[in-house]
């Protein structure tokens, strides 16, 4: 599982996440833009105002086949100072 933080607030995503990346980096590098965050189950996500100087955060999660237990993988935590 993978967890988007944009200035305090979580959102947590289906994989893969390589392509919503790549549209966050190209709405900061344009001076800023509104890039839509998919749901983890259904629905139309969240249009997200994205800008240069922007505290985000990447975050993996392993998730065990009960779902109850989640592991912090932080060796993969990646922080992005926009």
């Amino acid at each position: 599982m993978n967890r988007l933080t944009v200035d305090g607030r979580d959102y947590f995503l289906p994989d893969p996440v390589t392509d919503l990346k790549g549209k966050i980096l190209e709405a900061v590098k344009a001076g800023g833009g509104y890039v839509t965050v998919p749901p983890l189950r259904g629905g139309p996500g969240v249009d997200i105002l994205f800008s240069p100087g922007m505290p985000v955060t990447w975050s993996q999660f392993e998730v065990g086949d009960s779902g109850a237990q989640v592991e912090d993988l932080g060796d993969d935590t990646v922080d992005y100072d926009l």
